[in-house]
């Protein structure tokens, strides 16, 4: 007999994830399906394209359109703001395509996280559900899948920065 008391993600993280919209069983796949067909059209203006996969169009639709704000401090680092819409990346074709090259995947845009400091950062996955942050900084893992990224964000959980060999 499952748990009642459990759930999906910890407690601070279902929280926001509630108040942002989310609930267990949510899919939205047309509105993913739309973004699919928008990134998949798109070419910059050197020719680069976007790939859609099935990991990412499945985060798009079950937190596709989501703003998810942190309740409180961070463990480590302030906690992000978080909007789960891929259009955010639509323009990084280029920069997601040499990223996915360097860790020898694709990657795909997810949205974009905000920190207090309304610095920008576009989250992306890769084929296997990783979820990755690109900003100024760097280059960012936040997790094995898109429920230990969105803990890692919400939580204020120190990323692990991707070191590029010489």
């Amino acid at each position: 007999m499952p748990d009642l008391n459990s759930t999906r993600f910890p407690v601070n993280v279902d929280a926001a994830l509630r108040e942002a919209g989310w609930q267990p069983g949510r899919w939205d796949i047309k509105l993913a399906e739309q973004w699919a067909d928008t990134l998949r059209g798109h070419v910059s203006p050197a020719g680069h394209r976007h790939t859609v996969f099935p990991a990412v169009v499945e985060a798009w639709a079950e937190f596709g359109g989501l703003h998810i704000t942190a309740p409180g401090h961070g463990r480590q680092i302030a906690p992000a703001t978080v909007r789960i819409d891929p259009l955010a990346g639509l323009h990084l074709a280029r920069t997601l395509g040499d990223l996915g090259r360097a860790l020898h995947t694709e990657l795909a845009p997810l949205g974009e996280e905000t920190d207090r400091d309304e610095q920008r950062a576009v989250l992306a996955m890769d084929i296997e559900g990783r979820v990755y942050s690109v900003d100024h900084t760097g280059d960012w893992y936040l997790g094995r899948d898109i429920d230990t990224a969105l803990s890692t964000l919400v939580t204020g959980t120190q990323p692990t920065r991707l070191v590029q060999a010489p």
